[in-house]
C-alpha cells in the first residue's frame, strides 16, 4: 500500500486508539490494532478493510471532534478503503475507474443499456412490440449463443479480476498467514461473514443516527445480501436447466429459478431501498462525503437490476417484453462490466480482512 495522506491520517489516529483502547471489545479492528506496536501501510489497509463502518467507535471516542484530536475512524477509514480498492484493483491500468466511480458506474450501465436495445432492435425492428411466449421466447429476442457468449466473457472476466484484487490485497497484508489457514478459522471467517457478525458491535446494532444501537442497518444489508445469492442461484439453476435438462427459458411461476429469481429480486429491492433510505437520514458527520456517489452508484445498479427483472417476469407475455428484457440484459450487463470496479468489491476485501483476522485470533 502506497503512503498517502489518508494512509498518514490512519495512522495518526490508530496509534492514539491504540494507547485509548476504549473500543476494545466494539468490533474486530480494535483486537487486530493491540497485536501491533508499530504499523505498516499494509497494516492500515487490512484495518480499514476490516472495520465495517458501523459508527459505533465514533460515538463512543472521547477523542471525537469537536477534540483537538478529531479522531474520527469511520470516516478516515473509509477514505481509506477506497485508496486500497484502486491500489490492489487488477489489472492496474483499470484502477483508474475509482476515481469519480459514481460518474463512471452510471455512465457504463447507460452504455450497456443502450448498446443492447440497439442490438434488439436490429434484429427485431418491425417486430419488437410483437408478444412471444412459450419455451425459448427469450432467445426470439436475443439469440441463446449472443446471449451466453457476452454474458460468459463478462462474468468470467469480472471473476477473475475480483481474485486477482483479492490475492494483491492478501499478498500485501502478509502473505505469510497463508499456511496457518485451519478449518477452525476459515469457518469463522465464513460465519463472520454470512451473518454480519461485525456489523455493530459485534452484532448488537450500528450508529447510524446517534449512539443508540440499531440493527435496520444488518436488515437491509442482510436483505441485500442474501437476495444477490438468491439471484446468482436462480441464474445457476436456469443453466443447469437450459444447458444440462434441455429446457430454455422462460420456466413456469412455479419452478426453482422463478422462485428463487422472485424472493431474491424482493430482497434486493428492500436491502437497497432501506440501505439508500439509512445512508440519506444517518449523521453525517462521522460519512466520507467523497466516496457516497460509489455507494449510491452500487445501490442503484442492484435495484435496477431486481426492478428490470421482476418487471420482466410480471410482463413476460405482453408486448413489453422485448424492450423489458433489453433493458435488464443491459443492466446486468452493465453490472458484470463493474463488479470488480465498483463499491462491491468492499465484500471481496472485507472478507479476505476477516480470515486474516481469525487466523490471528485462533494462531
Amino acid at each position: 500500500m502506497r503512503a498517502t495522506e489518508a494512509v498518514a491520517e490512519a495512522k495518526r489516529a490508530i496509534e492514539i486508539c491504540n494507547a485509548c483502547r476504549y473500543c476494545e471489545g466494539y468490533c474486530p479492528v480494535f483486537p487486530a490494532m493491540e497485536l501491533q506496536r508499530a504499523f505498516s501501510n499494509a497494516d492500515m489497509s487490512y484495518l480499514a478493510n476490516l472495520c465495517h463502518n458501523c459508527k459505533g467507535c465514533y460515538h463512543a471516542c472521547q477523542f471525537a471532534p469537536p477534540h483537538p484530536f478529531g479522531i474520527n475512524l469511520p470516516k478516515t477509514f473509509a477514505e481509506l478503503r477506497v485508496e486500497t480498492y484502486e491500489e490492489y484493483a487488477w489489472p492496474r491500468p483499470l484502477a483508474g475507474l475509482f476515481v469519480r466511480n459514481g460518474t463512471i458506474v452510471s455512465l457504463v450501465t447507460a452504455g450497456a443499456i443502450a448498446f443492447v436495445l440497439v442490438l434488439t432492435m436490429s434484429f427485431h425492428a418491425d417486430t419488437l412490440l410483437q408478444p412471444r411466449v412459450g419455451p425459448g421466447a427469450f432467445y426470439a429476442i436475443v439469440p441463446w449463443g449472443l446471449m451466453t457468449a457476452i454474458a460468459a466473457v463478462t462474468f468470467l472476466f469480472s471473476m477473475l479480476a475480483l481474485v486477482m484484487g483479492a490475492v494483491n490485497f492478501w499478498r500485501d497484508t502478509r502473505s505469510d498467514l497463508t499456511k496457518k489457514i485451519t478449518p477452525r478459522a476459515l469457518a469463522t471467517a465464513i460465519h463472520d461473514v454470512m451473518t454480519l457478525r461485525y456489523l455493530g458491535n459485534d452484532g448488537n446494532g450500528c450508529n447510524d443516527e446517534d449512539e443508540q444501537f440499531s440493527q435496520i442497518r444488518r436488515r437491509f444489508h442482510h436483505a441485500m445480501f442474501y437476495g444477490f445469492l438468491l439471484c446468482f442461484a436462480a441464474t445457476c439453476v436456469a443453466t443447469v436447466y437450459d444447458h444440462f435438462l434441455g429446457l430454455p427459458a422462460p420456466y413456469p411461476l412455479w419452478s426453482a429459478p422463478v422462485l428463487l429469481g422472485t424472493l431474491g429480486g424482493i430482497g434486493l429491492v428492500v436491502g437497497t431501498i432501506g440501505l439508500i433510505w439509512v445512508k440519506i437520514t444517518t449523521d453525517q458527520v462521522p460519512v466520507a462525503q467523497s466516496v457516497l456517489g460509489s455507494d449510491y452508484a452500487l445501490l442503484f445498479l442492484l435495484l435496477l437490476a431486481a426492478v428490470t427483472g421482476l418487471l420482466l417476469l410480471a410482463l413476460r407475455d405482453t408486448g413489453a417484453m422485448a424492450i423489458l428484457l433489453a433493458v435488464h440484459l443491459g443492466v446486468i450487463l452493465g453490472l458484470f462490466l463493474m463488479l470488480p470496479y465498483s463499491k462491491f468489491v468492499h465484500g471481496i476485501y472485507r472478507g479476505t480482512a476477516l480470515l486474516k483476522a481469525a487466523i490471528e485470533r485462533h494462531a
